[in-house]
């Protein structure tokens, strides 16, 4: 059978039901961690930083072995990249000895060059635009705690803070490709661009869900099933901190804001948390927090998108379910 490049570049990169099959895959590997090994070999993936990394550096590493691949991780300073050698050189190397290539970055176009010379799936493990592979992790953490990947479809999600970065960006397109009703909430100047927010839109309308941007916290978390949040701070401009944080009080997640909520709502943050700033003490280390579940989560949902990228392009559906 003749198979088929893809790559995940931003969430609506898949479809409702490919992201369905994804999520299905990645409670399978919850189950059991070794249930496919597509690299076995061992086969490498590269696996780039550009950035700092505790969670993604850990799940991709420790993923890619699992599924019996080789993880050549690449740092900044270790390689080319970080000398100014073009994006598209890099490609046209890695795609001949690696199998796929994952990318930590800076701006979203980087990781679309790499996609465009790149003859494996490129993953994009998060750009200042889109983190979609935590977006599967923090879905799957939902489905493994609300009654599967059938719960998915029609659940209510909010995410307060910052609501014009990556976070959010994937939340709108990644809930909406769910058939979720996504709720954003943030202050004027921090809201998601037009543009993303438009694409939500267009794909809720087709997968039944809906978007709510709104600068009222309470409106965004009432009746949820789940609440997010993210640092205040970017990563890189934490010396800006006491400047930046001053717009989001009022969003930040305690006890008042997660009563207004379903009385079951679980809560999520992609982590580093920074408690008594963007959420309290009181909620993350809460009987309603998931955020433990929700790293574990980067593992499983990172290994079954690698196994469904690869399944695409050898063109094998045993590796799809």
């Amino acid at each position: 059978m003749t198979g088929q490049l893809r790559h995940m570049l931003r969430d609506d990169d898949i479809s409702h039901d490919e992201q369905r099959e994804v999520l299905e895959l990645g409670m399978r590997f919850r189950e059991d961690r070794f249930y496919h090994r597509p690299f076995d070999g061992p086969q490498a993936v590269a696996v780039l930083f550009d950035k700092p990394s505790t969670r993604t550096r850990s799940s991709f590493s420790v993923g890619v072995a699992e599924l019996g691949g080789y993880p050549l991780v690449i740092d900044k300073a270790g390689s080319q990249l970080g000398r100014g050698e073009p994006v598209a050189d890099t490609a046209r190397v890695l795609t001949r000895m690696t199998s796929a290539i994952v990318w930590r970055t800076f701006g979203q176009e980087r990781v679309e060059e790499m996609a465009k010379y790149a003859t494996v799936p490129v993953v994009n493990a998060l750009t200042d635009q889109f983190h979609p592979c935590q977006v599967l992790a923090d879905f799957l953490t939902l489905a493994q705690l609300r009654g599967g990947v059938d719960a998915l479809e029609g659940m209510s999600i909010a995410y307060l803070g910052d609501a014009a970065n990556n976070m959010a960006n994937s939340y709108l397109l990644g809930g909406a490709t769910a058939g979720m009703h996504v709720r954003i909430s943030g202050p004027n100047g921090y809201l998601p661009d037009a543009q993303i927010v438009a694409d939500a839109e267009r794909i809720a309308a087709t997968t039944g869900g809906s978007v709510l941007v709104t600068t009222d916290p309470a409106e965004a978390v009432s009746g949820v099933d789940c609440v997010f949040t993210d640092t205040w701070v970017s990563m890189g401009e934490e010396s800006e901190y006491a400047i930046r944080s001053k717009p989001f009080q009022a969003y930040q997640v305690n006890d008042e804001l997660m009563a207004l909520a379903k009385p079951n709502a679980l809560f999520q943050h992609c982590l580093p948390a920074y408690r008594g700033k963007e959420v309290t003490t009181s909620v993350i280390d809460g009987p309603q927090t998931a955020v433990w579940d929700e790293a574990e989560n980067r593992l499983h949902a990172q290994k079954a998108l690698l196994t469904w990228l690869i399944g695409k392009q050898r063109g094998d559906e045993s590796l799809l379910s």
